[in-house]
């Protein structure tokens, strides 16, 4: 669902054992944070995988630093907002025409004037419980 390899995943899941709380929203919650699902939920991709794809081009700043690594964690606070080179091309036209796509979570606020994103808090449990049963995930990773 989130485009991560086992090695990466299995990490996610021991800091997720290591933190204070339920581990499988702890997994949830950093599987949120990833700056590829985060623009994917602030409605400038189609897709994860698309999402994934443009941060790996370089096309967002984190915080007016380009970041091009798609498995950056945000935190609250955390400004994401397209490369001023990239406003003018049809690209993003396209990927900015009739936003929000989708309805923006409640941790995110969305500046559609400037096309730009703000992490206003980490999700809360109740957004992650209706993702996907975390149960079955802490079950079969902590064998």
């Amino acid at each position: 669902m989130y485009g991560v390899l086992e090695g990466q995943f299995r990490r996610y899941m021991a800091d997720a054992f290591d933190a204070p709380g339920v581990s499988g929203l702890n997994l949830l919650r950093t599987l949120e944070r990833r700056l590829d699902n985060v623009v994917h939920k602030l409605g400038f991709s189609d897709s994860r995988k698309q999402a994934r794809q443009i941060v790996m081009h370089g096309h967002f700043r984190v915080n007016g630093t380009k970041t091009d690594l798609p498995s950056f964690l945000v935190s609250p606070g955390d400004v994401i907002t397209w490369k001023e080179s990239d406003k003018s091309t049809d690209f993003y036209a396209a990927r900015t025409e009739g936003i929000p796509k989708r309805p923006v979570p409640a941790w995110l606020s969305l500046d559609q004037s400037e096309m730009a994103g703000t992490v206003v808090s980490l999700p809360a449990d109740d957004d992650l419980k209706t993702i996907v049963d975390s149960r079955l995930i802490v079950e079969f990773y902590s064998r």
